[in-house]
């Protein structure tokens, strides 16, 4: 087998095994592969080991994610091993084991793979495998599970010990297949790679039947009275009022961006007489509780209750959830110890409703909700068949304030300068809107793009990237209804909101005259009344979260401009105009900046003038349509045209940070027509 035959055989594997989530978590595990490979200076042949590296998740594990590294310095390490007070130092040697250029960075899981002395090795997080390994008696478990075909492996913290211990298991055990890590999860080989991922599989599924076997019929115990999950539409509508002010809560020490999930593995959990006393426990796998904290914030009213009392329920609990993390660093903590990183929770249960998770984007935030639903099966499993019993929290300081942890979070790049912001833009699926929400997002913000044509507004979400990034909603901005359904979607979506575009538009070229009661009404309910509403229905949510937030108008040069044949347009946008002003000086109180953009006339890419108004105007100034923009162009003082990048291009100037005491301005993206200088 070549080389390339061994690393794609064994990305293959990893593909497999990381589709299905009952096999592991995202991003959790690892595994590899080992082979012989012509020296390209000494032109002899060298053992080589290819294992998934660093960050990297098995279910989209490519060949640029694997490490590849020389076996016999990689052995050589065993000899000069300084002991497990000083383990840390052999990541760093793993470096000087590398062979050849580019590949991943090796993880600290290295050893386990190098040192087992066998040529395919697994190394995952299944829920039924952990479930035995966090089990009170998880050692009588898995002897009773599987016989000598696993063996169980004390809980050790991830390194190069636990290298050498899963070794020596390999070899005082030669009819093993593998071995269960106390508190952790699995780890299995093979002498081929189809043997390998076999025998991960036999494990899980081995493990799995014998929960269900085995297991008791309520491992949570009983349903509380008045805890049971609400129907789906109170459920959704109990979530989007409290989602915000439970957003504000967690972003006390940096903002966050959150994710809810109502699943019935959640409801089922939250309903349940031991929720309380499991939740305290907290997780076990490391890979678990690097993301969700070592326990999670649980509110203690069911669903019954009203908003406000929850509201100030949850406030008193935070602040009680924020002192007793800060005591669980200070119980733990040692002189060079990383500085305490946060004491907000990254998961809130809600019984009735579900569960709120957060992270510094969406993917972060909706994988640590997976990975507690993970846990919730794991302590499923361990309180079915025994006594759920994780690592103790002094392990679990020494993972999650471990330096080899802080130097990874030390190499993340920069965050852009929209990161953990959620905009919401209306008339976001063409024109000005579409190219707002496409330089929001290339900002790093999260985007829900508000249409009245919810295809055009899905195309665009699509065409921004997964639902981590953009999300579509149908939105007739001029109904009360609708916009606040709009802001409910966005709020379940993304946890809340923070910078709103008031963008929908639209315009009929009439003069006094030729205008109609049904002219102007429809224009002023679009853009008054429909900035109004959604302004209005953004406020409650940036109120609720405490987090300030901005509110932008796409306004128009006719704001202040008077131009023929547009009386109920200019009219509208003059109405955007002083709203402005009117909101500017009513929500700076609360943080809250709103400001607005004056474009001149977009012809390129504008819905508006497609939709006619550009052969109207034409008209009007007695030129033909295809040459309007050049038209406007010319009448300006830069003798530029305004296209729909150069109005996203001032939103973002106005949100990214740069002018943050900058409320109640215009900023005219006109090219310069002096009569519409402000005055």
């Amino acid at each position: 087998m070549t080389v390339s035959d061994t690393a794609a055989e064994l990305v293959a594997r990893s593909n497999r095994l990381g589709a299905d989530p009952r096999n592991t978590n995202y991003a959790g595990g690892n595994t590899s592969a080992k082979g012989t490979e012509t020296d390209p200076v000494t032109r002899q042949p060298v053992e080589l080991l290819w294992v998934k590296g660093s960050g990297g998740d098995l279910g989209t594990l490519t060949s640029k994610g694997l490490a590849v590294l020389r076996l016999d310095r990689l052995n050589a390490l065993v000899d000069s091993y300084p002991g497990v007070d000083r383990e840390d130092e052999m990541v760093a040697a793993f470096d000087y084991c590398l062979h050849g250029k580019g590949g991943a960075a090796p993880s600290i899981d290295t050893a386990m793979h190098g040192l087992v002395d066998a040529p395919h090795v697994d190394h995952l997080h299944p829920d039924s495998g952990i479930a035995l390994a966090t089990a009170a008696d998880g050692e009588k478990l898995t002897a009773e599970c599987f016989g000598d075909r696993v063996v169980w492996v004390p809980w050790r913290r991830p390194g190069f010990q636990l290298g050498l211990d899963i070794a020596a298991v390999k070899r005082e055990n030669p009819a093993a297949i593998g071995c269960v890590l106390g508190g952790h999860g699995i780890t299995a080989w093979g002498n081929t790679s189809e043997e390998c991922e076999a025998n991960s599989l036999e494990i899980i599924r081995t493990a799995e039947r014998f929960l269900a076997e085995n297991g008791k019929a309520e491992p949570f115990g009983a349903v509380v009275e008045g805890f049971e999950a609400l129907p789906a539409d109170e459920r959704r509508e109990r979530a989007a009022a409290l989602a915000p002010v439970i957003r504000g809560l967690a972003s006390t020490d940096k903002p966050q961006v959150g994710h809810f999930n109502d699943s019935d593995v959640v409801l089922e959990f939250t309903a349940r007489e031991k929720l309380t006393e499991l939740a305290a426990l907290g997780t076990s796998c490391p890979d678990h509780f690097l993301r969700t904290k070592v326990r999670p914030l649980v509110l203690d009213l069911p669903p019954s209750a009203s908003v406000e009392d929850a509201v100030a329920r949850l406030k008193e609990l935070h602040e009680a959830y924020r002192e007793e993390y800060a005591a669980y660093y200070n119980r733990h903590a040692e002189p060079d110890s990383p500085a305490m990183r946060g004491a907000d929770p990254a998961i809130v249960l809600v019984p009735g409703v579900g569960m709120f998770s957060f992270g510094k984007d969406k993917q972060t935030a909706r994988v640590a909700g997976e990975f507690y639903v993970n846990a919730i099966n794991v302590m499923r499993g361990a309180e079915a068949v025994s006594t759920y019993a994780p690592i103790d929290e002094r392990e679990k300081f020494r993972i999650e304030y471990w330096a080899l942890e802080e130097a990874k979070l030390q190499r993340m790049p920069k965050p852009k300068p929209l990161a953990t912001r959620v905009a919401f833009v209306t008339g976001g699926g063409s024109g000005i809107g579409k190219a707002i929400a496409q330089r929001l997002a290339a900002e790093g913000a999260c985007v829900v793009v508000a249409d009245l044509d919810q295809a055009a507004a899905e195309a665009v979400a699509k065409e921004i990237g997964s639902t981590d990034v953009a999300v579509a909603v149908g939105a007739d901005v001029s109904s009360a209804a609708a916009v606040e359904a709009a802001l409910r979607e966005a709020v379940l979506a993304f946890g809340g909101v923070d910078l709103i575009v008031n963008n929908a538009g639209l315009s009929i070229s009439k003069s006094l005259l030729e205008t109609t009661d049904r002219d102007w009404d429809l224009q002023h309910d679009v853009m008054a009344k429909g900035s109004f509403l959604v302004s209005r229905a953004a406020a409650k949510v940036l109120i609720d979260q405490g987090m300030g937030g901005d509110i932008v108008y796409i306004s128009s040069k006719n704001a202040v401009f008077a131009g023929p044949n547009n009386v109920a347009y200019g009219s509208a946008k003059a109405d955007q105009a002083h709203q402005v002003r009117l909101l500017a000086a009513e929500l700076g109180e609360y943080g809250v900046r709103v400001n607005g953009v004056n474009p001149d006339g977009v012809v390129r890419g504008s819905g508006i003038f497609a939709g006619g108004w550009g052969a109207k105007r034409a008209a009007v100034y007695g030129v033909p349509e295809e040459e309007l923009g050049a038209y406007y162009a010319q009448r300006t003082l830069l003798k530029r045209e305004v296209l729909p990048e150069n109005v996203a291009a001032a939103v973002f100037a106005l949100t990214g940070g740069d002018l943050t005491h900058t409320t109640g301005l215009h900023i005219p993206v006109d090219a310069g027509v002096a009569a519409a200088f402000l005055r």
